[in-house]
């Protein structure tokens, strides 16, 4: 199903509603406000998802009854002529999820963008960290940005079983963002024009939310993301390392020899058939972290699946960008513009 918020209930959407407030003071104080916004993500244009074998899966997620509500803004960080940038918290599964959020000066309401960011130990992790390049851009160009701090990172709450399972609880928490967005009730915020924007670790969960969610976006960019296949993130970054938790993961899900049905049901190319955000995947042909080959593979897979997926490949940019950042992001900025209006 197309998920669009409870605006959009008229427009032959289901939505679930539970209890619940949003939304809140500049000093945290909440205010009375719809009630969270729960999906399935199911599309009636998608292959109908068994019931999985495992619970940690895409299909698991598929199935799950997500929520997202509690949009809350604390203190302000930073305030300049374009954005005000505040501490955030908000609820996205039965946790709370920390992040900061930039709003824009001006009369709103702005298109928002949910940031994802890519893999940042989370015991030096500080809050907002990881894009503040592109926070800051996208905010001066009319959105209001919020960069999820995931759980286990900053001030969010733990999961202790998160990093085992493959990290999947970061989907959760991105779809989490979208629909406590789009129920916020804040003037500020247009919650039926909504982005996902993530980089390396992030591009992996932009791809996971995908197809676990389609429609919950209305346009998503994957920047140099990471293998849509785990098993080889799992090979390229942590295997070389000694990684103690490898054999962790092996032990309580086994290898991709002894159980590739597990490894395929947490592959989003197995379900590129779900997608319906438009897709703008950017990746440097010198990018020495994830290989391009990693993009093209996830692009093609998208595009057999009849998918609107672009790759656009940078010449001599490596995995952060430099000299083309800038014009990079006009590209990105453009494509927002397209599918956000």
């Amino acid at each position: 199903m197309r998920l669009r918020g409870t605006a959009c209930a008229a427009a032959g959407l289901l939505l679930a509603v539970a209890t619940g407030c949003t939304g809140g003071a500049e000093d945290g104080a909440p205010a009375p406000s719809p009630a969270p916004a729960r999906t399935t993500g199911e599309s009636p244009r998608a292959t109908p998802t068994p019931t999985p074998a495992d619970p940690v899966s895409l299909p698991a997620l598929m199935q799950r009854e997500h929520t997202g509500s509690g949009l809350r803004l604390g203190d302000v960080l930073d305030r300049n002529s374009a954005y005000t940038r505040y501490a955030v918290t908000y609820e996205a599964n039965g946790l709370t999820i920390s992040g900061i959020m930039n709003i824009p000066e001006g009369k709103g309401p702005f298109p928002a963008l949910v940031l994802a960011h890519g893999y940042i130990d989370p015991d030096v992790y500080v809050s907002g960290q990881g894009m503040p390049r592109e926070q800051d851009r996208l905010a001066r160009s009319g959105h209001v940005v919020l960069h999820t701090d995931y759980r286990n990172h900053a001030r969010s709450d733990k999961d202790p079983d998160n990093d085992v399972d493959l990290r999947l609880g970061y989907t959760e928490d991105v779809i989490g963002a979208a629909l406590a967005l789009r129920i916020s009730g804040r003037p500020e915020i247009d919650g039926d024009r909504i982005g996902l924007f993530g980089r390396s670790m992030g591009g992996g969960v932009v791809y996971n939310t995908l197809v676990v969610a389609p429609g919950l976006f209305d346009a998503a960019v994957a920047y140099a993301p990471v293998s849509a296949r785990p098993q080889e993130n799992i090979d390229h970054f942590q295997r070389p390392d000694g990684d103690p938790l490898v054999a962790e993961i092996e032990e309580k899900h086994g290898t991709p020899e002894e159980d590739p049905a597990f490894w395929r049901g947490v592959s989003p190319l197995t379900y590129a058939d779900r997608v319906s955000e438009p897709l703008l995947i950017q990746h440097g042909t010198a990018d020495g972290t994830c290989p391009l080959a990693w993009s093209r593979e996830a692009a093609a897979a998208f595009g057999e699946a009849g998918k609107d997926v672009e790759l656009r490949t940078v010449p001599g940019e490596g995995h952060t960008f430099g000299p083309r950042w800038a014009a990079e992001m006009d590209v990105t900025e453009a494509f927002f513009a397209r599918h956000l209006r």
